[in-house]
């Protein structure tokens, strides 16, 4: 794999972001996942035009993706974001297993225009108990039956 940006897949992105501007579906966030240079998936922001806080560009553009190629696995795979992944959305780049990421505008321009994940990184980076969002452990053994199934079960899918 080249390992060096299209530009012309960036573009791609930014008129997608665009787009999502100019039919008030989401902010101005677009992606597109690219394999062997074709572009397999492709997103803007939705979250206003879905009420779904997770129809992020890069999150729409690997859904879009992994129904395309028919795997959860987006190894081999670029993705071209018209600005820096926010922590969700980078989650979400590792569980697809994306090789690359390519962006454009960085957090801080998503800051100056309202977008700012400050405080979603800095949350991170505090141990759970000093984060603003108490998410505490209870009625473990309400939950291991199924984790236990799952280690039990032969013919899963491992991810």
């Amino acid at each position: 794999m080249d390992h060096r940006p299209d530009v012309k897949h960036m573009r791609q992105a930014a008129r997608l972001a665009q787009r999502g501007v100019a039919t008030n579906q989401g902010g101005p966030f677009g992606a597109v996942v690219v394999r062997d240079g074709v572009v397999v998936g492709r997103g803007f922001n939705r979250v206003i035009g879905t009420n779904d806080p997770t129809a992020h560009a890069e999150v729409v553009a690997i859904r879009q993706a992994c129904r395309k190629l028919r795997t959860f696995s987006l190894a081999g795979c670029e993705l071209y974001a018209s600005c820096e992944p926010c922590p969700m959305c980078l989650a979400a780049i590792h569980w697809a297993r994306l090789d690359r990421v390519w962006y454009a505008c960085d957090r801080h321009d998503a800051a100056r225009a309202g977008f700012d994940d400050a405080l979603f990184y800095a949350e991170l980076d505090k141990p759970a108990p000093e984060r603003r969002l108490p998410v505490v452990q209870a009625f473990r053994e309400a939950g291991l039956p199924a984790f236990q199934a799952w280690i039990a079960k032969a013919d899963r899918t491992s991810y």
